[in-house]
């Protein structure tokens, strides 16, 4: 259980200006969330991205403040923006959860994740190497799997409608929001 109330940075790795990528589906996601949280996004140059926040959200008895994050840098130098905004809203990297693409994880598969390596993921690299090595902060990768293709081509390449569908307003969003809720409710 969560003592008192606590402030949890829910980031979106993804790339501006590429939406409906699979790159870009940790941006779709936090889009969801924003809207089952009844909050919206705006630009915060305070933090270099764009930002909702949920106050006194109730979380297994317990008031809890919700930040989403979209960094404005492009994925894979996102890494010194979300240090930054951690610094800016006084938040420690145990109380992040990255949410981001996963080519080792078949389509519409949600898989969260405490430290370890960024296993080949830019944007958590980039994070990693921002927070001098600190690797204990939470990720959801957010499965896209892979085909035959270049990976860089692949992970640009647009989403399927099914896959949005069930990112944006489906099964993942309830998926995504139940791992949110286990990670917020478990001391750490």
């Amino acid at each position: 259980m969560l003592s008192g109330s606590s402030h949890w940075l829910v980031v979106g790795l993804g790339n501006l200006p590429y939406p409906g990528t699979r790159h870009s589906i940790g941006h779709l996601v936090l889009d969801s969330l924003a809207s089952r949280l009844g909050v919206s996004f705006t630009a915060d140059a305070s933090i270099k991205g764009f930002r909702a926040t949920r106050y006194n959200a109730h979380i297994d008895s317990n008031d809890v403040t919700i930040t989403l994050y979209k960094p404005k840098a492009l994925m894979n130098i996102s890494g010194s923006p979300v240090a930054y905004a951690l610094k800016t809203l006084s938040i420690q990297p145990a109380n992040m959860i990255v949410v981001h693409d996963s080519l080792d994880h078949k389509p519409m598969k949600l898989s969260p994740k405490f430290g370890g390596s960024a296993s080949g993921q830019n944007g958590v690299r980039s994070i990693i190497a921002a927070l001098g090595g600190t690797k204990d902060f939470h990720r959801l990768r957010i499965g896209i799997g892979r085909d035959q293709s270049d990976p860089v081509d692949y992970v640009m390449g647009r989403l399927s409608s099914t896959e949005r569908a069930f990112w944006q307003h489906g099964e993942g969003t309830d998926a995504v929001w139940s791992a949110l809720l286990k990670i917020m409710a478990t001391p750490h």
